[in-house]
């Protein structure tokens, strides 16, 4: 029985993740999950650990979807390798939902702690992880708008393998995996990563929807708590967005990727039952 003060810290939690999100970008939903399972206070219900994953999945994809229109109305989308991406990935996705569906709880979540360790590092400390906007990345918009115009077989044929990749690893821990799928697009079709960025939110969505509603059908998804988190993870993200200009992003991601480093070796302590 969901109580009102869990209803309430659900919209809290949401505001979190979409403020991180819109601020720093690509990992931000990641603290979704612990959220949901020891702020929200979900951890003690039966299949905690799936219904965190489908309920934060569906509201990551829901999210996603609404950006993606924005990213859309500008222009900044390449829809056709984008939908080869997402097609191709979703198949992935409901592998990998299957997957952690099957996978005991204790389980996948010591392998999310896991993933979450490595994403901090990547997030805090990965070397391209601040360019987006930059000089820098001037000569890749300039290859991309060269090699862009006409879509090859092989840019296909690793978009299709990369999509599904991602959406195996996606589905399995209930992410919108955007932190895999910028670098994949830029690789694979040569975008520049603010179109790649755009571009990517197809994906996000689709796998977030492709986990969450099979979730759903196995009786895993809160639907409630993640519409609570969509309109929460809106607000957060407007207020983010309009901060994200004139913050120092650099220092930022280092201190959010901490953040989800010590939020990961906590979950590895509640899950192996040790004391703190």
């Amino acid at each position: 029985m969901i109580t009102l003060d869990q209803y309430m810290l659900s919209i809290v939690s949401g505001v979190i993740v979409g403020f991180s999100l819109g601020l720093i970008g690509g990992g931000g939903s990641i603290l979704a999950v612990p959220l949901l399972l020891y702020f929200v206070g979900l951890s003690s219900m039966p299949n905690a650990a799936h219904i965190a994953l489908g309920t934060t999945a569906l509201a990551v994809g829901l999210n996603a979807f609404a950006n993606f229109y924005m990213h859309l109305r500008k222009k900044n989308v390449a829809v056709k390798i984008g939908g080869v991406f997402a097609g191709v990935g979703v198949v992935g996705s409901l592998i990998g939902t299957y997957l952690g569906h099957i996978t005991p709880g204790n389980s996948l979540l010591f392998y999310f702690a896991i993933a979450m360790i490595i994403l901090g590092f990547y997030v805090g400390f990965g070397r391209n992880a601040v360019k987006a906007g930059t000089h820098e990345e001037i000569p890749r918009i300039n290859e991309s708008a060269i090699k862009c115009k006409k879509l090859t077989t092989r840019s296909l044929m690793l978009a299709g393998l990369f999509g599904f990749i991602v959406g195996l690893v996606s589905g399995y821990f209930g992410i919108g995996g955007g932190f895999l799928i910028v670098p994949a697009l830029m690789f694979s079709a040569s975008l520049c990563i603010s179109r790649a960025i755009g571009t990517s939110l197809i994906s996000v969505g689709a796998f977030g929807l492709t986990s969450g509603l099979l979730y759903l059908y196995y009786g895993n998804t809160i639907v409630s708590i993640s519409l609570l988190y969509l309109i929460g993870g809106l607000l957060g993200g407007f207020i983010g967005t309009s901060l994200a200009v004139k913050a120092p992003k650099n220092t930022l991601k280092k201190a959010y990727g901490i953040i989800i480093v010590v939020v990961g070796i906590y979950m590895i302590f509640k899950v192996l039952h040790l004391a703190l």
